[in-house]
């Protein structure tokens, strides 16, 4: 029934709960996790007052991602098949890039739960997702 199931990570605290569902699903099904990171590349440019050269930025962005993706790769049992990639862009329109091109069965992600001034000035990539996903999302909140 899920196959392939996409488990996106910006290596946030309390992505366990997520990787645990996944790991759930993947075992009942016998699925492969798709764990994936997001370079995020919207911040390019929007902080000249940070201190740091565009290269500089592009790096720990670049480090952000390759840690979150390890770090939920750990979380993961030793028995289920993973798959691992990282990509630049948009992480909304690239979560929804990879259940395209790759044909996923299931999305599971992690939420924050904000709300109010929150959630309107960052928006939500797990709400963005759930209402264009051409497949099922599982949203786990994120409590740490």
């Amino acid at each position: 029934m899920y196959d392939d199931i996409l488990l996106p990570t910006d290596g946030s605290d309390g992505i366990a709960a997520a990787a645990d569902h996944a790991a759930n699903f993947a075992e009942k099904f016998g699925s492969t996790i798709h764990v994936l990171s997001v370079v995020d590349t919207r911040n390019r440019f929007e902080s000249p007052t940070s201190g740091l050269s565009q290269e500089a930025w592009d790096d720990a962005e670049a480090e952000r991602a390759e840690r979150a993706v390890a770090d939920t790769v750990a979380r993961l049992p030793d028995d289920i098949d993973v798959e691992t990639s990282i990509v630049d862009g948009v992480p909304r329109a690239e979560i929804l890039d990879y259940i395209d091109e790759t044909g996923m069965d299931l999305v599971v992600m992690g939420t924050h739960g904000r709300t109010g001034l929150d959630h309107y000035l960052i928006g939500s990539v797990a709400e963005k997702v759930v209402r264009r996903s051409p497949v099922p999302v599982v949203t786990v909140r994120l409590d740490g």
